[in-house]
């Protein structure tokens, strides 16, 4: 891609999520969601190879019936109450078409079929960006309008979603396909605190946004898209294949690593709340997704014999990308101690 077209579409994504994120009007907030859609289009569709086009199409389709949504809620709302101000959502069939919207958005189920696809045809560092930073704004609408959310129908799409997200991940072979289902049953943990406890759904997403990013960028430095290709770095990059194993323990939620720390403060939240069911109930679903996590890091340490290994090819990474993988994977591992001071503060 050109690079004066590559910095204008990411100054464009940077202020579509900007206005979005800092807006309290609902057509300024539909404004920066389109200007998302349109900027990361190009971002999946600049190979022009055929899945990358249906990718790009499938999320354009989506999104944009996600927007009109959101627009039609916005403009439901703004007849009955007369008010456009984000946090004024008050009447019930405009927030549970918002829910939908956003849910829609984000690739929560029953919403979620267009998100793996997508990230399936999509390259490793757009991924990256669909996983994070496109899910920002979605979710600082949720976190504006949570106390006018129903609390039941976002408790059952977080269930489904952990279910989901684990069962399907369990029997995929390429990579993108499973850091999307992980990523759709992360969903699930940020769903179902939202109306209870905002600032948990919040912390939640940073420290999923950090530890996929250092996932996607290791992934990307190796050049693996397949369990087949990921099995054989071991040999090449030991350092940065312990760095994966490290993060994806971390995504998995395994304790004593950063990853347990949102998960152990929702599930306390959960308690506070008289939803012990809930709790448990999400918890043992989570356990789905944390063998494909196991499968994941299982591939990245095992040493292949060597007749089966091309050592005439060696993957390099310049500097600066493996420091920034070191510093992230040194954050998204070694959170946990200073879990007292985020559990006072929340």
């Amino acid at each position: 891609m050109n690079p004066q077209a590559k910095l204008i579409f990411t100054i464009s994504l940077l202020l579509g999520t900007t206005i979005t994120i800092s807006s309290n009007h609902w057509i300024m907030a539909w404004a920066g969601l389109e200007i998302n859609t349109l900027a990361v289009l190009p971002m999946i569709s600049k190979s022009h190879h055929p899945r990358a086009i249906e990718a790009a199409t499938k999320y354009f389709l989506t999104q944009a019936t996600a927007s009109a949504l959101v627009l039609f809620s916005s403009m439901t709302n703004a007849w009955y109450t007369g008010q456009w101000d984000i946090t004024q959502l008050t009447h019930p069939t405009s927030c549970l078409i918002l829910t939908s919207a956003i849910a829609m958005k984000l690739g929560l189920v029953p919403f979620h079929f267009w998100f793996p696809e997508v990230l399936q045809g999509s390259p490793l560092i757009t991924g990256l960006l669909l996983s994070t930073v496109m899910k920002f704004p979605p979710i600082t609408l949720l976190f504006m309008t949570s106390p006018s959310l129903n609390s039941t129908l976002l408790t059952c799409m977080a269930l489904l979603s952990t279910a989901l997200g684990g069962w399907m991940g369990l029997n995929q072979t390429q990579i993108r396909k499973i850091l999307a289902f992980s990523s759709i049953s992360h969903l699930g943990w940020m769903a179902i605190i939202i109306t209870y406890n905002p600032k948990l759904t919040l912390l939640n997403f940073y420290l999923y946004a950090l530890m996929t990013a250092t996932v996607f960028l290791a992934l990307n430095s190796i050049k693996a898209s397949k369990l087949s290709t990921l099995m054989t770095t071991w040999t090449k990059i030991p350092p940065l294949s312990a760095t994966l194993l490290l993060a994806l323990l971390s995504l998995a939620g395994l304790p004593p690593l950063t990853g347990f720390l949102p998960k152990w403060l929702i599930i306390q939240e959960l308690t506070k709340q008289n939803m012990a069911v809930a709790a448990t109930t999400i918890s043992l679903l989570s356990l789905l997704s944390l063998f494909f996590y196991l499968r994941l890091a299982y591939c990245a340490t095992i040493t292949l014999p060597p007749h089966t290994i091309n050592h005439t090819k060696q993957w390099h990474t310049n500097k600066p990308i493996s420091t920034l993988i070191a510093i992230l994977t040194t954050t998204s591992t070694m959170l946990l101690p200073i879990s007292p001071l985020l559990s006072s503060i929340m």
